[in-house]
């Protein structure tokens, strides 16, 4: 299978070695109104995102925060209301051959892989539905389909070409998936929540599987997932994600060791590795997206706010009525919180 090593021609942006093989860039996504009427609901509300060659990139936050919309923009299936998606340094065209073009080179696994499989084709023919979509059938289909089942650990691949899905266990369903993501030879897979459907004793298997595929072949992916556990173990980097927004991003290690959003804060000390002497449990729902509070969007439901710990340090008014503003994409450590920015908050 042919590596894809990250391109020297682009210009690389400020601060910067090379510059991102995927970005969103100021992103949004709307959605209409409950019966088509009344404020679009905004599932994506200015997103900066930098994936490059290579990296594992987690995307992390509760159900509902727009994690899988985002994924879907980037992924061209949702068209943005503002912003762009930027891919190899040219801006994605949404015509239907373009967006053709570039779903060979951007790959999309999904979470089920007993619904992502017909049940009536075999193996073989689930990892060679893609050539066949995009070259028609040739001579080195075979061999292709091979080396993409023995590259996602289906070894040995012939072995499993006349298999249907329900004679495989679950992680053997996700690495077929995963093959047929791999055959068209993408620079970059988007996976949403990739075991969350798998038993724990294979979960670790196929986060290897992912970890394997970035150093051999330099593959770039975005992980979609609510589990920061997941993204500790797996990520370069992680980007939170809060009603709409990324709210703190930053490499893997430095983020999620030393949390510095109150949302972030609370994510992690649920898992029993965090440390924390309790968990933080957060009041309330998340707001409507159609209806976002303003200043910081967390303000409602943040305990620094709640325990006059924002007070204390003079930002509880700008808690409540000034927005923290977009995040920057790259590979910088950045945070959208007037407390964790303050002087005394500990940051």
């Amino acid at each position: 299978m042919t590596t894809h090593p990250a391109r020297d021609d682009v210009a690389a942006p400020a601060g910067s070695a090379r510059a991102p093989l995927l970005s969103a860039a100021g992103l949004r996504v709307e959605f209409a109104g409950r019966g088509g009427g009344g404020a679009p609901a905004r599932a994506v509300d200015g997103v900066d995102l930098d994936v490059h060659a290579g990296e594992i990139v987690a995307l992390v936050g509760e159900s509902g925060c727009g994690k899988t919309t985002l994924a879907r923009a980037l992924l061209g299936l949702e068209r943005p209301a503002a912003g762009r998606v930027v891919f190899d340094g040219a801006r994605l065209d949404y015509t239907a051959r373009a967006l053709r073009r570039y779903r060979r080179r951007v790959q999309l696994v999904l979470q089920d892989p007993t619904g992502a499989l017909n049940p009536r084709h075999t193996v073989y023919e689930a990892v060679a539905e893609g050539l066949r979509i995009h070259e028609g059938t040739t001579p080195g289909e075979e061999r292709r389909v091979s080396d993409a089942l023995y590259r996602a650990g289906l070894r040995p691949p012939e072995r499993f070409f006349l298999s249907y899905p329900h004679q495989l266990s679950g992680g053997q369903r996700q690495r077929v998936v995963i093959a047929g993501a791999l055959v068209l030879e993408p620079e970059v897979i988007i996976a949403d929540e990739p075991v969350a459907s798998l038993d724990a004793s294979v979960r670790g298997e196929i986060l290897q599987l992912l970890l394997r595929l970035r150093d051999e072949l330099g593959l770039a992916a975005l992980v979609v997932t609510h589990d920061l556990g997941l993204a500790w173990n797996i990520a370069d980097r992680v980007a939170v994600m809060y009603l709409g927004r990324v709210v703190e991003s930053g490499a893997v290690d430095d983020t999620l060791s030393a949390p510095r959003h109150p949302y972030t804060q609370a994510l992690l000390s649920v898992l029993p590795e965090s440390g924390a002497d309790r968990p933080e449990i957060l009041s309330g729902e998340p707001p409507d997206p159609a209806r976002i509070p303003g200043g910081c969007r967390f303000h409602v439901r943040c305990p620094v706010l709640a325990s006059g710990e924002a007070q204390r340090v003079g930002v509880a008014e700008r808690c409540a009525d000034e927005d923290p503003g977009v995040l920057p994409g790259g590979t910088g450590s950045h945070v959208a919180c007037h407390w964790a920015l303050s002087d005394g908050s500990g940051a």
